[in-house]
């Protein structure tokens, strides 16, 4: 892959991770749809996705891993979210919202970091497919992407 080629691939990783994380705010503040912790966690993975693929347009391989290594955890966080979490009666106390406390980002940023409902109560569809499978999948392309930049050197 040509390094003009790696930098568009950065770029549009980094614009899709951050295009992610406002379709979320977006849907949680105009549309209604409250999230959970797991929601929450997998915007903060998004925004170090994003953060990863600018630090690939000064060190592409370093940046590559990285953004494929937090996409990987990404599609980890929303899989746990669809098979185990949704099916929990409370989300309180995991993981994911143990990470969001000691980040202190929910109380920062509490329109976009603070979850506001239950893992069980955020079942919420989105064009017919559960949110996070639209996270998972838009993790899974950049896992895939950023494999191919490393495949391709």
């Amino acid at each position: 892959m040509t390094p003009s080629r790696k930098r568009g691939v950065l770029v549009l990783t980094a614009l899709a991770a951050l295009a992610a994380v406002g379709a979320a705010y977006f849907t949680q503040h105009v549309w209604g749809m409250q999230p959970c912790p797991w929601c929450v966690l997998q915007r903060l993975i998004f925004v170090a996705v994003a953060a990863a693929a600018v630090l690939g347009l000064l060190w592409p391989t370093g940046g590559a891993v990285l953004a494929g290594l937090l996409a990987a955890s990404g599609l980890a966080a929303a899989l746990w979210q669809h098979f185990v979490a949704a099916s929990a009666e409370s989300c309180d106390l995991t993981l994911a919202d143990r990470i969001m406390a000691a980040t202190g980002l929910d109380g920062q940023f509490p329109e976009v970091f603070m979850a506001m409902s239950s893992c069980a109560d955020a079942k919420v569809d989105l064009f017919g497919l559960p949110y996070e499978a639209w996270s998972g999948a838009l993790f899974a392309a950049t896992l895939v992407a950023m494999a191919a930049m490393l495949r391709r050197r």
